[in-house]
């Protein structure tokens, strides 16, 4: 399996993301520049985190315009999975491949901490290898992940089962105390309606080794090896 991790001017957890799917699990794994514009050769992409574009007028908005944008979504509508983490989320919102918005964080700051999710579905490549109720610790790192959609696009989103992640205490019990930027519903990451897209604002590549003491993140891309049965390291 072939993993593609989209580079933007500004991206800054591309390394991350390399060094989980290269080093940490064995699978082959190319960095793609934004001007590409041929992705057959791969068979997973991961947008990674960083400030593309310098979050110029709103998260993702510039980077929705580059010419592998296009090809990322012929790629997601022909079914290939397609992971966004944070500004990967948001570019994904921006360009339509997922629905809703991201607003600034209620507390109007930048956050940076650990967090518990509640993985509520295991209907995603990305998920496939976790019980859904599991609680997994990622951190975050982001000013705009207050995610935002209007009442019938979130109806939507728990009618069709698309929302993956909630953020909740260790327990998993979802609270609004728990719920870190403001988020509707607590969501921490979302699936388009064919589950192959799939964005979340946590982390996971910054938590999948174990050298401090958790990793979780590495379910994740477990997930997607063991969906097509390979296997890692």
């Amino acid at each position: 399996m072939r993993f593609g991790i989209i580079v933007f001017p500004g991206s800054n957890c591309d390394h991350d993301c390399y060094h989980v799917l290269k080093n940490l699990l064995g699978q082959p794994a190319d960095f793609i520049w934004h001007k590409e514009t041929h992705l057959h050769r791969f068979d997973a992409l991961i947008i990674p985190g960083g400030f593309s574009y310098g979050d110029y007028l709103r998260t993702g908005a510039i980077a929705k315009y580059s010419p592998v944008m296009k090809n990322v979504g012929d790629f997601a509508r022909a079914g290939g999975p397609v992971l966004g983490i944070c500004n990967g989320f948001q570019i994904l919102l921006e360009a339509g491949l997922l629905p809703g918005a991201m607003l600034r964080n209620r507390s109007l700051k930048f956050i940076c901490k650990n967090v518990f999710v509640r993985v509520e579905t295991a209907e995603t490549s990305f998920t496939a290898a976790i019980e859904p109720g599991r609680v997994l610790k990622l951190p975050i790192a982001h000013a705009q992940g207050n995610y935002y959609a209007d009442p019938e696009t979130l109806n939507e989103l728990k009618d069709n089962n698309q929302v993956i992640f909630r953020y909740c205490d260790k327990s998993g019990n979802i609270n609004d105390i728990e719920n870190p930027n403001g988020s509707k519903d607590s969501i921490a990451g979302i699936c388009n309606r064919s589950r192959n897209v799939l964005g979340m604002m946590p982390h996971p590549e910054r938590c999948a080794e174990g050298l401090d003491g958790n990793s979780d993140g590495r379910l994740l891309f477990q997930s997607a090896l063991d969906r097509l049965g390979l296997q890692s390291r």
